[in-house]
């Protein structure tokens, strides 16, 4: 009995062992049918979601020359990349102010294999819409998008070019009247750089305002920003008024024509409210952080694959206002009139 009982025993012992690692196997094996993961099968789309938000988009930046508007408008396009939630490293260039290096820029970014293309002025963009037609480009700070043959229409861009440009429609108008209408000028100075399109379109645009006035446009052209004092007191004696347009070239040395203007107490116009803000008398804008913003905008359309260049219109500044600096008003001896309705700084 004694034998029976341990045999009987040692077979409990022995089915129990089994059974336990029999158990143990099964335990084992689990971690091997999710991929030695932890995790469940089903949290794995989640994870590759978050991959995807997390790419980080490479954008190359042309920026003709360093001046407050322009600088404005890169601010505003961050901004509107940032608001939209997308991560961005920019590859920041600067031509200041010269045709070669920009030419140089241009070929440097299509070459580093950029997402997307901020072209900030007319001649960064014309000189990249030279040398890609594929890479994104997304432009502000350009005055006659058409004319400087960056896109088809405003309207239908086609191609890979849209942006925002920096003039709207009633501004330079609104400038010519009130230089004419209210400040009687008979003889309006106008310094420029005649290589640079976006400069002649807006001339262009101030002589044909003047037909049917007694006014006139005199012009002093320059090269570079060295230049500029040097035209603007070439125009002394020949003119009672002065009208700075968005010129890259001359806003870059806008000191020195604000200098002259209050010299000889000329009523100086200008075409954004950064130059009114350094001296200059007034101005029928818009902020230039809000055209750069809503560029911002359109990038992020087409790096989230939600539009095509081709498929954004170019779009006009969304508001326009009269500013006037009171202090220059003061220092050239001019009179506010209510009736301006002038928002001053």
């Amino acid at each position: 009995m004694r034998k029976s009982w341990k045999g009987l025993t040692l077979a409990i012992f022995l089915v129990t062992l089994l059974v336990g690692l029999a158990a143990c196997g099964q335990s084992s094996s689990t971690p091997e049918t999710n991929g030695g993961k932890s995790e469940p099968e089903e949290n794995q789309p989640e994870k590759s979601g978050e991959k995807e938000n997390e790419k980080t988009f490479k954008i190359g930046v042309t920026q003709i020359v360093e001046h407050d508007s322009l600088n404005a408008a890169f601010d505003g396009f961050k901004k509107a990349l940032e608001d939209a939630g997308l991560k961005v490293e920019y590859d920041i260039k600067n031509a200041n102010d010269d045709k070669s290096v920009n030419t140089t820029i241009a070929s440097d970014l299509v070459n580093s294999n950029v997402d997307l293309i901020f072209a900030n002025s007319t001649p960064s963009a014309q000189a990249v819409v030279s040398v890609t037609d594929e890479i994104p480009i997304v432009f502000t700070s350009v005055t006659d998008a058409v004319g400087a043959e960056l896109v088809e229409s405003m309207e239908n861009p086609g191609g890979n070019v849209t942006g925002t440009i920096d003039t709207h429609p009633d501004a330079i108008p609104n400038t010519i009247k009130f230089l004419a209408e209210e400040l009687g000028a008979k003889k309006i100075g106008m310094v420029y750089n005649s290589g640079e399109q976006n400069s002649r379109a807006q001339v262009d645009i101030a002589k044909k305002a003047l037909e049917g006035t007694d006014a006139e446009i005199e012009e002093a052209t320059v090269a570079t920003s060295a230049d500029v004092k040097q035209a603007t007191e070439s125009l002394i004696g020949k003119v009672d008024s002065l009208y700075i347009i968005t010129d890259n070239t001359v806003v870059s040395a806008l000191e020195s024509v604000i200098t002259v203007a209050n010299e000889y107490k000329l009523p100086l116009m200008v075409g954004e409210f950064d130059s009114v803000r350094k001296g200059g008398l007034a101005a029928y804008g818009f902020e230039y952080f809000d055209i750069g913003y809503e560029a911002g905008e359109m990038a992020a359309k087409i790096l989230k694959g939600e539009a095509k260049p081709a498929d954004l219109p170019v779009q006009y500044p969304q508001n326009l206002k009269f500013v006037l600096n009171e202090e220059t008003a003061k220092t050239i001896e001019l009179d506010i009139k209510d009736e301006w309705n002038a928002e001053l700084e």
